[in-house]
């Protein structure tokens, strides 16, 4: 990120409390979600319980895929990756990751831009 480029994005920036309500409603989606199991956040799911209790649809995995054929992406990195697009899914109130979530949490591991934000804005 270039200085103007941090400079032009602190003037169009979320008010905190507005970041503070939508981690909090995140937090709650995720509460809610896994109310019948031992975790509270997307990060203390187990990847094996994301690829098979709370799947990605097909779509979303295709880049994934790709990446793990490609040897960009490990199976441990795909769990990473999972987590990090339910938590974005969650903050941006989706039911579930689709596939600009997967985007956007594979360009955030991979450093390869995927044509999405670096951080989500407050989407719907």
């Amino acid at each position: 990120m270039t200085r103007t480029e941090l400079i032009e994005g602190a003037a169009g920036s979320e008010p905190t409390a507005r970041v503070a309500d939508r981690v909090r409603l995140a937090r709650e989606r995720a509460t809610a979600r896994y109310a019948e199991t031992p975790w509270r956040t997307n990060s203390e799911v187990p990847g094996h319980e994301l690829r098979t209790r709370w799947q990605v649809g097909p779509a979303g995995l295709r880049e994934a895929e790709r990446d793990m054929e490609r040897g960009l992406l490990t199976a441990r990195g795909l769990d990473r990756v999972l987590r990090v697009a339910w938590t974005i899914a969650d903050l941006a109130g989706a039911e579930r990751p689709g596939p600009p979530e997967m985007a956007e949490a594979l360009q955030l591991r991979t450093g390869i831009s995927r044509g999405v934000p670096a951080v989500a804005g407050g989407g719907g």
